[in-house]
């Protein structure tokens, strides 16, 4: 156990101005406090802060934060309150505090909805003071190190894969690389040990059969820099963790005799220019392993990384990864932020959660994220992949996760350029929204006031902060069209049974259904939650249909429902977007001309079928889910929708052409084609076309048929 005196002397050693008498009250405070509690290992409570307290007095930091690190259980543990700490402590180091706390009070429904939420009120903590966030790594790290001590195996599992999920990636996300390790390392030993201890055994006799690799390696490289004008270097040499290369293993899906670059060197130079001069060096006697050299000096990484890599086959004709920086990038690498909070003599500006531009795009996924699940979800997608770094044309840098397209640039330069983006030119070239970019791309969005978010781009956006937006606004919208559509559905059923419709009658209905207001009844009968048959008999419990009997037996009796040509009964379906309330169905593609049927599906709304698709058979036992619809156009109504044909084509060549040009000459335009079959003389196509109507159709189809290189056409079903 530190003592007392032990830890005042740490701090001391690196900042002599610290508080002294806030370190000695926080101590005694928290060893009272404390008292008598135990841990799972039997050992006093207060070891686990002291402990915490230890491990930040190694990142040198400043006496404010020790204290956090001695408190930082307090409120949640013992009797003790927020109130005390800060008549005690002041509002800084309670402020701290209350940051750190896990909160484990909330009631919430689901383990990982309390960690989720946890999680949010953490994402708020170190917003406002980077330093929570530092307090909390290191109280994980410390019960990493202690969690062979419980004796649940689930719970010990729960809290390795948070660690490996969460907590780690926040930890690189800082820069504190050897947190994240280590973090990395205890994780997998609790979540794959066999993996873990064969990775380890592996490393073994790779060192016996080697013969001390790694110190010959280190020794080459010092002879060969010191002979080329840098005598003043330091050279050191590790082999990867065990969990960096079962990542490896699981990325390139190679086996570990595949693997080859096992070996890390780190090169520590005096100045940037030595840096340069080191890597051309090196460059110079070593044959460069293709795509493995990055140069985060000139580009550093968001956490503020930097250091030239490189990969080559080195001494020995051993595939070795070459690290080269200054000390002060070292420091930077290894302790990240928590450099920043060293003692300095100039007192240089301290560094707060703001400046980090990825955690205030984790408080905009905190804001958009419906459900504290959700933005657990978001999150991890924003922590846990590898990163491109792009420019916007000011050349402003933008990193983003691997995989990363336009949508997800526009969002992160900012919220409105992503929900009105229309477009991107990727070095200086117009491209598809979907296109991965790649580092060092320049990307300049191209924007318009009519785009709203579209459904489909949630298919292929990677990042977290994108995603949350997109929902939010889908869901803005859907919950309108849920909305009235239900509104329309119940107009049409109270008039059917000889009532007015109002809403002041549903009232009763939304209490028993537990929805909050009528809206919200109204939407879920839209999304098809609650059918128009319950909702009713809720708010008539006493009425005794008289023609729904027949109705039923009509339905039933009938091959296929024949839909009605009146407007009157018809609910509008023009102008809603695809894959929302109302949506089409893919099996029959429904152009306006066509006679068609509307189907309530539970969470989708309603589906928009032809009166002859074959589908309809499946739901002729379920009368009640029919809707009676038709097209509402007008010379006013300029969406166009998909049409779907098969195409039997003559092999030959041009013929793909031609067939393409008709479709244009016809105002047709080709969204999707597929060859569904090919022999030595003919080609089947299934083409998507956007049309105005099933006439356009028709008329593309005619002069298709037209064309002597065109062998048969006909309108598609089917997916």
């Amino acid at each position: 156990m530190i003592r007392q005196y032990e830890l005042v002397e740490r701090v001391k050693a690196y900042d002599p101005s610290a508080d002294e008498d806030l370190l000695n009250r926080a101590y005694v405070y928290s060893m009272k406090a404390h008292g008598s509690q135990t841990r799972a290992s039997g050992d006093p409570y207060f070891l686990h802060p002291l402990e915490v307290a230890g491990i930040l007095t190694q990142m040198k930091l400043d006496a404010g934060t020790i204290a956090t690190a001695l408190l930082h259980d307090t409120v949640e543990d013992t009797v003790a309150t927020l109130e005390d700490i800060e008549r005690v402590f002041g509002k800084e180091i309670a402020r701290l505090v209350d940051g750190v706390t896990k909160l484990s009070r909330l009631e919430l429904n689901s383990e990982q909805a309390k960690q989720a939420e946890n999680f949010r009120k953490l994402v708020l903590a170190m917003s406002e003071d980077i330093r929570v966030l530092l307090v909390k790594l290191a109280d994980r790290l410390h019960n990493m190190r202690t969690l062979f001590h419980l004796k649940k195996p689930e719970k010990r599992r729960r809290i390795a894969r948070e660690t490996i999920e969460i907590y780690s990636p926040l930890a690189e996300r800082i820069g504190m690389h050897k947190i994240k390790d280590e973090l990395d390392d205890l994780a997998f030993a609790e979540l794959n040990p066999d993996a873990r201890d064969s990775i380890l055994a592996q490393l073994a006799r790779l060192r016996s059969e080697g013969e001390n690799r790694v110190q010959t390696i280190i020794t080459e490289l010092r002879e060969l820099l010191a002979a080329e004008g840098l005598p003043d270097v330091s050279v050191t040499g590790r082999e990867k963790s065990a969990y960096s290369i079962w990542r490896k293993l699981q990325r390139k899906n190679v086996s570990f005799e595949q693997l080859s670059d096992i070996m890390a060197f780190r090169i520590t130079v005096g100045t940037v220019g030595e840096c340069y001069q080191a890597l051309g060096i090196v460059h110079a006697h070593y044959p460069v392993v293709p795509g493995r050299f990055k140069d985060y000096i000139s580009t550093p990484k968001p956490n503020g990384y930097r250091s030239l890599h490189t990969g080559v086959i080195g001494p020995g004709r051993n595939r070795i990864e070459v690290q080269i920086r200054t000390q002060d990038m070292h420091e930077i690498a290894e302790l990240g932020v928590a450099a920043h909070w060293a003692y300095k003599q100039d007192h240089q500006p301290r560094p707060t959660g703001g400046e980090y531009r990825w955690l205030r795009e984790l408080l905009d996924i905190l804001e958009h994220a419906q459900k504290p699940e959700e933005f657990l979800e978001h999150t991890k997608l924003e922590l846990f992949q590898d990163q491109v770094f792009c420019f916007t044309p000011k050349g402003d840098l933008i990193a983003l996760p691997r995989g990363a397209t336009p949508v997800d640039f526009a969002y992160a330069v900012h919220s409105q350029v992503g929900d009105h983006c229309v477009g991107a030119k990727i070095n200086g070239r117009m491209l598809p929204l979907r296109t991965q970019l790649q580092n060092g791309d320049q990307v300049d969005i191209v924007t318009s006031k009519a785009q709203t978010p579209v459904p489909g781009w949630e298919r292929f956006v990677v990042t977290g902060k994108a995603r949350a937006r997109i929902r939010k606004f889908l869901r803005t919208q859907q919950r309108a069209q849920y909305m009235e559509l239900g509104r329309g559905m119940l107009m049409r059923q109270f008039k059917s049974e000889g009532y007015e419709f109002t809403e002041k009658a549903l009232e009763n209905a939304a209490k028993i259904f537990q929805q909050p207001t009528v809206d919200d009844l109204m939407a879920g009968v839209g999304s098809g939650l609650h059918s128009v048959r319950e909702v009713f008999h809720a708010v008539f419990p006493g009425h005794k249909a008289q023609a729904a009997p027949a109705l039923r037996e009509t339905e039933e009796s009938a091959p296929k429902p024949k839909a009605k040509n009146r407007k009157e009964s018809a609910l509008p379906i023009r102008g809603l977007i695809p894959g929302m309330a109302v949506h089409y169905a893919r099996c029959c593609h429904p152009l306006p001309g066509d006679r068609i049927v509307g189907i309530v599906t539970t969470g989708k709304g309603v589906t928009i079928h032809t009166i002859d698709c074959e589908t309809l058979e499946s739901f002729h036992e379920s009368p009640e889910r029919w809707i009676d619809v038709s097209w509402e156009t007008g010379p006013d109504s300029p969406e166009e929708h998909v049409g779907r044909i098969s195409v039997v084509i003559a092999n030959e060549q041009g013929s793909l052409g031609t067939l393409f040009t008709v479709i244009g000459k016809n105002q047709g335009n080709v969204i999707h084609q597929k060859i569904t079959n090919r022999s030595t003389d003919y080609f089947e196509l299934l083409i998507d076309i956007d049309v105005k109507d099933a006439k356009h159709l028709t008329n593309i189809m005619a002069a298709l048929r037209a064309t002597p290189a065109i062998h048969s056409v006909e309108r598609a079903r089917g997916r």
